[in-house]
């Protein structure tokens, strides 16, 4: 039995996808809230939002991703940073995954991924639950009714959590099991309920294919001033630095939260929807954020709620701190209705620093740019991956390690080309740690970081008066309105100067060590710029 819009010439028998009870193609979100609810997949919350939870995976599995090493990528896989799988053991694990689901109920959303036109990618979701078709209509970009009739997927994923993988037949780690074949234009996610793989499996894809045409892959959100989409801004940055946070800024325009892509055009949302973090949300600090936990259709995951009223509880995270809702871009007021941009005036860095060095923004060259790109420091914030518990300082290449398939120059050097061609001004921002390291110190305030990216978008930052940091090298300013002077001097903060000096010092050969790898890959001025 099928429902729903689909084009004829693309049912899923055409894929090899036979022997289902039921197929629903293009289901709307009143259509997927319905039928997610018969199948007790979640609970109605306030306003029509949807609350659901996702069993043992609250996050990603990076360790259980795998790429399919066929002959036309495997020159040009990172395969340090890429679990491999033989395309033999993907073939059974396509096979075996499929047996599974005959005789059972799928949901099948036709989406875009990319606001571009001449740069997008037309995906296929199929998943065995409603409100994973809810949340990948929130989070790629969903078609008009019309073009439904002629939609051709270039890429399918499905998803099938109650799939257990066996990682001696299917060559993976474990159970859990995601599995990219570029050949095949096919990816296959097993044994997780966790909605964020299906949504970082085609950032990983665009990361893929958009290098090779000469187009930047960025891990970063993106807004513009209002009525001039020329003025742009990038923040790049991992989960938990602010990437939402501090681009839902409502002076500016907001392209997007999480994934664009560079372009001759300009700059191009992937997505059509937010993924926001929800622990401590304040309806203060974040009120539009905040306001589409009670809007019809968000998805609301993982978060304690009263059984009664349903009213959300954002500080208990005895679930996960990597609570989240995912929503239509268009619930935030300030957005783009197109979702582009022009080419970034500036580009911000965002880095949770849990040892509490680093100053709360510096300027950075463009060597000392694509030094920190490489670099990609930060904090993992506890619950986004399974088994972080709090900040863990790590190095993330391109602020987004997990999802790039490529090795890391490949990104640098079209950032450092781009910058380079269209000119921006580069800053590095700590929203991680002051006063002291985690467990000592306290979160950097988040009006004194507005006040300081609103003083970098505008342009007034860069008539300020600026120091060499001894530790680095960037240029930190020494005032700015609206910000305590002392939090631009993070030694300043510490109540000990002699332990903040030998903690920048450890993370000064942290660095130093974990940018050994590139050296063979970068040119000397990156290499010069590397420290101050």
């Amino acid at each position: 039995m099928e429902f729903g819009r689909v084009n004829p010439n693309q049912r899923l028998e055409t894929q090899g996808i036979e022997g289902l009870n039921k197929v629903y193609y293009n289901l709307l979100e009143p259509a997927l809230v319905e039928e997610a609810l018969k199948r007790n997949e979640g609970t109605l919350g306030q306003g029509g939002s949807f609350l659901v939870t996702t069993g043992v995976h609250t996050g990603r599995s990076p360790k259980d991703k795998h790429v399919v090493r066929t002959p036309d990528v495997v020159d040009h896989i990172w395969w340090e940073n890429n679990r491999p799988m033989e395309p033999e053991a993907f073939d059974r694990l396509h096979a075996d995954m499929l047996a599974h689901l005959k005789g059972r109920e799928v949901f099948v959303e036709d989406l875009y991924a990319g606001a571009d036109p001449d740069n997008r990618l037309d995906v296929r979701i199929v998943t065995e639950m409603a409100w994973h078709g809810l949340f990948s209509r929130h989070l790629l970009r969903r078609p008009a009714l019309d073009q439904l009739d002629s939609f051709v997927p270039e890429f399918t994923i499905i998803n099938c959590p109650s799939f257990k993988a066996d990682p001696e037949r299917h060559g993976c780690r474990t159970k859990t099991v995601v599995a990219l074949n570029f050949a095949k234009k096919l990816i296959l996610i097993g044994d997780t309920e966790y909605a964020g793989e299906i949504k970082k499996s085609v950032f990983t894809l665009m990361n893929y294919i958009l290098p090779g045409k000469g187009i930047m892959a960025m891990h970063c959100s993106a807004n513009h001033a209002k009525d001039n989409p020329v003025d742009t801004a990038i923040f790049f940055g991992l989960s938990g630095t602010g990437k939402t946070t501090l681009s839902a800024d409502p002076a500016r325009t907001l392209i997007g939260d999480d994934e664009h892509g560079w372009s001759d055009n300009g700059t191009f949302n992937f997505e059509g929807g937010c993924y926001a973090k929800t622990i401590s949300l304040s309806p203060e600090a974040e009120p539009e954020i905040y306001a589409t936990t009670s809007k019809f259709s968000t998805v609301v995951e993982n978060m304690v709620f009263d059984p009664h009223t349903k009213e959300l509880d954002f500080e208990d995270d005895s679930l996960t701190a990597n609570m989240r809702c995912a929503y239509p871009l268009d619930y935030i007021s300030n957005a783009s209705e197109t979702s582009l941009g022009g080419h970034p005036k500036n580009i911000i860095m965002l880095t949770c620093d849990a040892f509490g060095v680093l100053p709360p923004i510096a300027r950075l060259t463009p060597a000392q740019a694509m030094y920190h790109f490489l670099s990609g420091f930060t904090s993992k914030v506890a619950g986004t991956e399974k088994g972080v518990t709090e900040p863990e300082p790590t190095f993330s290449t391109c602020f987004g390690a997990p999802f790039m398939p490529r090795r890391p120059e490949a990104y640098g050097n079209l950032l450092r080309d781009k910058i380079a061609k269209h000119g921006a001004t580069c800053w590095l921002v700590n929203t991680g740690w002051t006063g002291g390291a985690h467990g000592t110190g306290s979160r950097m305030p988040i009006r004194a970081t507005r006040a300081l990216l609103t003083a970098a978008l505008d342009g007034s930052l860069n008539d300020a008066e600026f120091r060499k940091d001894p530790n680095f090298g960037f240029e930190v300013p020494l005032a700015v309105h609206d910000v305590p002077e002392v939090l631009l001097d993070p030694r300043r903060t510490w109540a000990d100067p002699e332990a903040y000096d030998a903690q920048a010092q450890k993370l000064v050969r942290m660095f130093s060590e974990n940018f050994a790898q590139y050296l063979p890959f970068i040119d000397e001025d990156v290499k010069e710029a590397a420290i101050g």
